[in-house]
């Protein structure tokens, strides 16, 4: 995301279904033109300030918004990874996020069922995942709370592999259904350990709280942020310059050192 921010990207939509800060700080920065979301905001303190300027005073430049349910975002991801145009659903049926929706639309049951709602199939340019480990080829192991990372590497044209450690290929062998992003998909994949933080990684990394309430109560206000942004992004030229500025106590505190192993798997033929 500050890399993002960094090389002064334009009018990018942004695809989520709980974005956390990290859309928050796209689209504060100006890079953001449109948002297919369910919540944009700050999970450990409230509302985004930056998407709120945004949007309702169009500070530092208006967006438009496309309205979802967590559940409707990922039925629109997995149309486009099953390469169907639609997915049908009960989900929204009465709601007021679906009157109007350009992307979800009343049908018919054929087979004589209650009405349904169709959810049109969306698919991403590029999808941006962090995963625990990969190998050179980008087949990536991943565990923990999936959330949509499965729907947006299928359904994405292109998919960054972003992990913590490339591995040689036998341990990516070693455990063949934990490889839930196969090589195939990902167009790149980067090493980059501490990359998702401040938030956390199983089994690597705790989520740090303190940034997010810090970020949530600078951002308040234009002047706050635009200082946010120069400390934690424009005056640092990648991420490993980000988690020195972190700081080692703070790096220590965070890095998972317990080991907390699931049971042990016979793959014998």
């Amino acid at each position: 995301m500050h890399e993002l921010i960094r090389q002064q990207r334009r009018d990018l939509t942004l695809i989520g279904p709980i974005s956390d800060m990290a859309f928050d700080q796209l689209i504060a920065a100006g890079t953001v033109a449109r948002v297919i979301a369910a919540w944009v905001g700050n999970v450990a303190g409230g509302s985004g300030y930056g998407f709120r300027r945004a949007y309702e005073q169009g500070v530092p430049r208006r967006i438009v918004m496309e309205d979802h349910s967590n559940f409707t975002v990922g039925l629109a991801l997995k149309a486009a990874a099953m390469g169907l145009p639609y997915l049908p659903t009960l989900t929204g049926i009465g709601g007021d996020i679906v009157r109007g929706h350009a992307r979800i639309r009343p049908v018919d049951d054929p087979f004589d069922g209650p009405p349904l709602l169709a959810v049109g199939a969306l698919k991403p340019d590029v999808a941006i995942i962090h995963v625990q480990r990969a190998d050179a080829q980008g087949n990536a192991h991943l565990w923990g709370n999936l959330g949509l990372t499965i729907e947006a590497a299928y359904a994405a044209r292109r998919t960054i592999v972003i992990c913590e450690e490339i591995v040689a290929d036998d341990v990516i062998r070693s455990d063949p259904n934990r490889t839930v992003i196969p090589g195939f998909l990902t167009a790149a994949v980067v090493e980059e350990p501490g990359g998702a933080l401040p938030s956390s990684v199983q089994g690597y990394w705790r989520r740090d709280f303190e940034p997010f309430l810090r970020y949530h109560q600078v951002s308040r206000t234009i002047e706050g942020f635009q200082a946010w942004l120069r400390e934690w992004v424009l005056d640092l030229p990648d991420r490993p310059a980000y988690l020195r500025h972190m700081g080692q106590a703070v790096l220590a505190r965070l890095r998972v050192t317990d080991r907390r192993l699931a049971a042990a798997a016979n793959f014998a033929p």
